[in-house]
């Protein structure tokens, strides 16, 4: 037999308190989600429940830094990259924790890593950090090593000229209200302020 202690009730309105803010985050992841699952889908590159083969095999001629994203079909993980490599495709984990998404790696790294409101932000700052490594002359890797490169989206679908132009613009300028466009271009062109 247990016996139940005896809470006062300020421990039960804590307990209360705490069953709340539990809430209120999972309200917050959940809205966090849909608005990077929304501009996910928006991207292009994303292709939804896709298997690690099914991604090998639409990689498998497409050159170095191609990549696309997926849904992970590992539990614990909501998407991966899969991305060509000097040494062929290769999958890489984005994590999902306390309301930031950032790729997965080894314990000593982790804390390391940049942490991004959505997949779409990750995965624009590697393809920039990826156009500035792929200029400069290749410092030499470990053997160890293999350098990733997102530099080539795969496109799902045939993306709308009008994405590939807002993506465009956002390369050249990040002054977009001083274009001289209309209003609603222009709120068009800043909805997805990226550059991949």
């Amino acid at each position: 037999m247990t016996c139940q202690p005896y809470e006062s009730p300020d421990a039960v309105e804590t307990n209360t308190g705490g069953a709340a803010a539990a809430s209120r985050r999972t309200a917050s992841d959940e809205s966090r989600l849909s608005l990077a699952m929304k501009e996910l889908k928006s991207a292009g590159w994303y292709w939804g429940n896709l298997s690690a083969n099914e991604a090998k095999e639409i990689l498998r001629d497409a050159a170095e830094g191609t990549f696309l994203v997926r849904d992970s079909s590992q539990s614990n993980y909501l998407f991966t990259i899969s991305a060509v490599t000097s040494a062929g495709p290769t999958n890489l984990r984005i994590e999902y924790d306390q309301g930031k998404f950032k790729l997965d790696s080894v314990l000593l790294v982790r804390p390391r890593l940049k942490q991004f409101d959505s997949v779409v932000h990750l995965v624009d700052h590697y393809f920039r950090m990826s156009l500035v490594s792929h200029k400069t002359p290749p410092s030499t890797p470990s053997s160890s090593t293999v350098p990733l490169l997102l530099t080539r989206p795969a496109y799902a679908a045939i993306t709308p000229l009008q994405h590939l132009c807002r993506v465009t613009i956002n390369r050249h300028t990040r002054r977009v209200r001083d274009l001289p466009l209309p209003n609603r271009l222009k709120d068009y062109v800043a909805d997805y302020a990226y550059h991949v």
